[in-house]
């Protein structure tokens, strides 16, 4: 695969090498990591090995850097025109005719430009979104599912093969609330949207059974006579009835369970009895859990269809505890000297383990953090579900050689702990090649999100809201469209803004959701840069012909800028995929969309004079278009030819 880049850079090291050891024969040369000038018209690649040599050799490394400058050879260059010396840097301005030529034929020859070839495929798995299945996918949920499909895309164009996983977690309290209030009800067939209904279910369970218990406590605080836990149980009970009168509002299942609730003398205990029976594969839980949450799956395969984000595999937890996984982890752990028992639990020391393999240093953990340790097993012979995940873990590299889990930040320590188990296990490779993903979350500024109370903005109803305001948007722009033309183009927009909105930011920072700027059409947003490539679109349709391009005319400084740009998208392709971040992507695809307009707004391109200049812009905006949509396919994101 092409990277016009990599070779002027190749040239520009060539060159530095031959005038120095002319210079100097025996001189040591360090690495030198070529950068941009501040400005174009500085040059396109610059150096600053003359300030790291001067000193060294007893030289100004501004009288260095000039010498060095006269020394180079200009009978071999080709993609250089010219190396000066400025600050001590020496400043290479590419060869316009000769530069251009390359990176505009490699873009314009090849539909996949940009995404450079490993030489070492791998097996990769990215494992995202597993969601609890006990109600909708939300916006929060959002971003593990667009970064992990993001991630996903990038390594598949890296040429690795892609497995992408969704681990169904079917065990556990929450998803038994869900499926002890659907018994109550009398396991009726969901009405509407399946994983919205059960998601009412398990928020009117969680809510009345949280005001039963805070008004047993708030009365056993009355008899102590302990008035400051009155009052703490009351702003608690304040919450919940405020939950309560929400649920009670929206969903007309509330009355009926909560009648059929008040008969029932302790509803955890029968949610906790539930838990355990389908744990230990009871064959009536089996049955009443799976098909509750099959239901819910159902629903996150849809909406996440929606958005073209698609899973190889669905595991569940469960299948993964009755096959004797977890059993089999868990023993292989006890045998090891860092597990013991207490009160009847099985706890692994953590601390004890990272300690003796050295992992802090191995991981660049800091050596002053004390790690907890980890229950593996309860007194009762129940499993948590960091247990169950190594199991999952080791299950997971049967099939490939890497696994990225893209799981939110505040599960970095069951994270830590699943490596640290691993690696005591004898495993340490596994471990090593295990990357936890981790994310912060979404706010939603008018929304305080809580599932347990029933108060999310569900992934449905972002998408709905952003691709009416993009209708909205769409045919204003464009009164012109028919109808259909108008909604297909809003549904790619804005479903195009939220994503965009949601990978624009490094992982680890918040993302505060707002509106105006998700689908602001001028700047920094999927909009903007999906109305860049249709533009680029409309030009070449428009275009009677193409001439035969002359790029040594391109020399006007936003031409050059251009030129640059195209020539950079394959590094910061790699760049991404190597440090895992699409924000990398979509940073640069807004760059080249700003640059790309201002370029348009200042230069004629089909009546530029002379023809060999309008062929060669030609060819600048096709490379543009081709670039562009490269860079939004790989975030999952659809580039409209028209808006």
């Amino acid at each position: 695969m092409s990277n016009p880049l990599s070779q002027l850079k190749a040239e520009c090291r060539r060159l530095l090498e031959e005038a120095l050891k002319g210079l100097y024969p025996d001189i040591e040369l360090p690495e030198d990591r070529l950068s941009r000038p501040p400005t174009i018209e500085m040059g396109e690649l610059s150096s600053s090995l003359c300030l790291q040599l001067g000193p060294r050799i007893g030289l100004n490394p501004i009288d260095l850097a000039r010498r060095v400058a006269k020394e180079i050879n200009a009978a071999s260059k080709r993609l250089v025109a010219s190396a000066e010396e400025k600050n001590g840097y020496i400043n290479f301005q590419a060869d316009t005719r000769n530069f251009s030529k390359l990176v505009l034929e490699a873009a314009t020859g090849d539909e996949e430009y940009g995404f450079l070839k490993t030489d070492s495929p791998e097996r990769v798995m990215v494992e995202h979104t597993s969601a609890n299945p006990i109600r909708p996918l939300h916006i929060g949920t959002a971003r593990n599912s667009v970064l992990g499909d993001a991630l996903a895309r990038i390594q598949r164009k890296r040429g690795h093969s892609v497995e992408v996983h969704f681990y169904v977690d079917d065990m556990g309290r929450q998803v038994a609330t869900a499926t002890y209030g659907w018994r109550l009800l009398g396991k009726p067939e969901p009405s509407g949207r399946a994983d919205e209904w059960f998601g009412e279910i398990y928020a009117i369970v969680n809510v009345l059974k949280e005001v039963k218990r805070l008004k047993r406590e708030l009365e056993e605080a009355k008899e102590r006579g302990d008035d400051e836990r009155v009052w703490r149980i009351n702003r608690e009970l304040d919450k919940y009835a405020s939950a309560a009168n929400e649920l009670r509002e929206r969903s007309p299942l509330f009355d009926e369970l909560n009648e059929r609730m008040k008969s029932e003398p302790d509803p955890e205990k029968g949610i906790m009895e539930l838990n355990t029976e389908y744990e230990k594969g009871a064959p009536e839980a089996k049955r009443d859990v799976r098909r509750l949450v099959e239901h819910c799956v159902r629903g996150f395969e849809e909406v996440l269809g929606e958005l073209d984000i698609r899973f190889d595999f669905w595991d569940y937890e469960g299948d993964l505890v009755w096959s004797g996984a977890v059993e089999e982890a868990i023993e292989a752990l006890r045998r090891t000297p860092y597990t013991s028992y207490e009160d009847g639990a099985l706890i692994l020391d953590c601390e004890a383990v990272a300690r003796a393999l050295g992992l802090k240093e191995r991981w660049g953990i800091n050596p002053s953090y004390e790690i907890p340790r980890l229950v593996l097993m309860r007194a009762d012979g129940t499993t948590l579900y960091t247990p169950r995940d190594i199991a999952y873990s080791i299950q997971k590299f049967r099939r490939v050689d890497r696994v990225i889990n893209v799981i939110g930040c505040d599960q970095s320590l069951a994270q830590l702990q699943l490596r640290i188990a691993l690696a005591a296990m004898g495993k340490l490779e596994l471990a090593d090649r295990q990357i936890h993903y981790a994310y912060e979350f979404v706010r939603l500024p008018e929304v305080k999100m809580s599932g347990r109370l029933g108060r999310y903005v569900t992934l449905r109803e972002l998408l709905e809201r952003a691709v009416s305001l993009a209708y909205e948007e769409v045919s204003k722009r464009s009164p012109n469209l028919t109808e259909d033309e108008m909604r297909s183009i809003a549904r790619m927009v804005g479903h195009g803004a939220v994503k965009y909105t949601l990978l624009s930011l490094d992982p680890m920072k918040v993302v505060v959701f707002d509106w105006n700027k998700a689908l602001n059409f001028e700047m920094n947003s999927a909009p903007f840069i999906q109305y860049s490539h249709a533009r680029a679109c409309n030009i070449l349709k428009r275009a009677p012909s193409r001439p035969e391009p002359d790029y040594s005319l391109l020399n006007d400084a936003r031409e050059r800028e251009l030129v640059l740009l195209i020539a950079q998208f394959p590094e910061v392709f790699l760049e991404a995929c190597e440090s895992l971040k699409p924000s990398g992507i979509s940073s640069y695809a807004n760059t080249l969309a700003d640059r790309f307009n201002a370029f348009y707004a200042a230069l004629p391109v089909i009546k530029a004079e002379p023809p060999g200049l309008a062929g060669a812009r030609l060819m600048l905006v096709d490379s543009v278009r081709i670039v562009l949509r490269n860079a939004l396919s790989v975030l999952g994101i659809e580039a409209p030819e028209r808006m």
